[in-house]
């Protein structure tokens, strides 16, 4: 907890955080001055409150905010004391920290491919590289399409190995109408600026494990087995012991903040996004060659990420269909990376993974963002059909 500090200071440093932070809308800048005002600015009581509510709307027993989706997946994978000599399968058509996080612990990622319709791991494409060695699948629910879980759980038990849900981009996604997460051993999310709600940085790891949750609290916090927190709220000093080594992965009080809010407006923001996405459906009906991103048989996903897939005969190619795009004053993406091909990889062996990489070569992410305009949509398909020859 901060010392007082002078009024004239606090409101000059206050009038700054929506110069500081743009992005924030007037609740969210709100609620980081009043953070601020509580004096509690680091790891305090609104992290505790944004947790029990991130719990709550995702199904799981308890949430551990950190300070990133790398970091939650660090720590569920030392949760599950992997290590040397241990195998983890991943997809290789994830951003690169799903398979970095495998490293930390020392284990082996082992790159899986992955189905064409929604970028994720299925029960035979894990099949097929797993090993005795293997000890845990991490799931990706990539871009926000849900993988199957009910399918890769079952297959998981079967198997005696862990399923970790790297859920970074799936908050307000579904799998059998509830919440990505309900029902997950460990799942890790992400509040970056990409995300479909933000916290500027800052992430979550789900358990329904009490023992779980309560080390996993510990390890964000360098081990200690009091957190501040605590301390401050006892009436009698507290000596505390540092019971394992640990991180510093821990959230601060002005993060949950602005996560609460956002955390209220989820509704509204992945409504307006599934519309946006409809629309985008309906304009490219009429542009041969292009297979848009769209919800499986078994869920709904929030449409973090848009992305269209040319058909390989398409009249040109993904890099010259981002340029005119830019020059049109659109600013799309390339696809979903393939880890395996990045240079930090490099001689790591991969089995044939054909559709990671032609997901990753061929396909571009449209702009979506929840305060998007028909009239913007409408520029992003002009200039889709114009390279389409229509």
């Amino acid at each position: 907890m901060s010392a007082p500090v002078e009024a004239a200071p606090v409101d000059a440093a206050l009038a700054r955080i929506p110069v500081m932070m743009p992005w924030l809308g007037e609740e969210e800048a709100q609620a980081a001055a009043d953070a601020v005002l509580s004096g509690w600015v680091a790891q305090g009581p609104r992290v505790a409150e944004f947790e029990r509510a991130f719990a709550e709307r995702v199904g799981a027993g308890h949430a551990i905010a950190v300070s990133s989706c790398t970091a939650a997946l660090h720590l569920a994978l030392v949760a599950l004391g992997l290590g040397p000599g241990d195998e983890v399968v991943v997809p290789s058509l994830s951003f690169i920290a799903t398979a970095n996080a495998v490293r930390y612990v020392g284990a082996e990622p082992v790159f899986a491919d992955v189905e064409e319709a929604t970028g994720n791991l299925t029960v035979a494409t894990v099949d097929a590289v797993r090993t005795p060695h293997t000890k845990a699948v991490l799931a990706v629910h990539q871009g926000g399409v849900p993988a199957d879980v009910h399918a890769l759980r079952s297959a998981c038990a079967d198997w005696d190995v862990a399923l970790v849900e790297d859920a970074a981009c799936a908050i307000g996604s579904t799998v059998g109408g509830k919440s990505v997460g309900d029902g997950a051993l460990l799942a890790a999310w992400s509040f970056h600026p990409r995300k479909v709600i933000t916290t500027g940085e800052g992430g979550m790891l789900t358990t329904d494990d009490a023992q779980w949750a309560e080390r996993l609290r510990r390890l964000r916090e360098h081990g200690m087995n009091a957190s501040a927190a605590q301390r401050h709220a006892s009436s009698k000093p507290i000596l505390e012991s540092y019971l394992e080594v640990g991180y510093n992965y821990r959230m601060t009080d002005i993060q949950a903040a602005v996560g609460l809010v956002q955390l209220g407006k989820l509704d509204e923001i992945v409504a307006r996004r599934r519309a946006l996405a409809a629309r985008y459906d309906a304009l490219l009906q009429d542009v041969p060659g292009l297979t848009p991103v769209r919800d499986p048989g078994y869920g709904q996903g929030n449409f973090q990420s848009y992305w269209v897939l040319p058909a390989e005969d398409f009249p040109v190619g993904r890099d010259a269909l981002l340029a005119a795009l830019s020059e049109a004053g659109v600013s799309a993406r390339r696809g979903i990376m393939a880890s395996h091909l990045e240079p930090a990889y490099e001689g790591h062996p991969a089995a044939p993974l054909p559709v990671t990489e032609r997901i990753s070569r061929d396909s571009l992410i449209l702009p979506l963002f929840h305060t998007m305009t028909e009239a913007q949509q409408d520029r992003v398909v002009a200039v889709l059909r114009e390279q389409a020859g229509g």
